[in-house]
């Protein structure tokens, strides 16, 4: 099993930052990638950022340039360094954790933290 807290959302005008982080706690030894995920009101869960345990990181186009996505092995942490927010970056924000084993995938959450960019 595997928790998660992410951390670090709030309000922000247009063009601020916002870093988020996700502590990661129990066995972390069979976890292949982490990433962020968002989900907006009224539209569904998509992935932001992805970063495979020793492999690529992949965002998705619309933060391309302005988000980056780091791991902290030492202490288990994932973070989402968010420059030039706009106002379509508002959503809930959540961190996951993925495991790939015999019988499948298996696909851990946070609770979420939400982000609002408004003026």
């Amino acid at each position: 099993q595997v928790q998660l807290v992410e951390s670090g959302g709030g309000l922000v005008q247009p063009g601020g930052s916002l870093r988020l982080s996700c502590a990661a706690s129990g066995s972390m030894v069979n976890i292949n990638a982490m990433g962020w995920y968002r989900q907006a009101a009224g539209k569904a869960r998509e992935l932001v950022a992805v970063k495979v345990t020793g492999g690529v990181t992949t965002y998705v186009d619309s933060v391309k340039g302005r988000f980056t996505i780091s791991r902290v092995n030492a202490n288990n942490t994932l973070y989402l360094q968010m420059n030039n927010l706009k106002p379509e970056d508002t959503a809930v924000y959540y961190c996951n954790a993925a495991e790939f084993g015999p019988s499948g995938k298996t696909d851990y959450w946070g609770q979420g933290t939400q982000v609002t960019v408004s003026s």
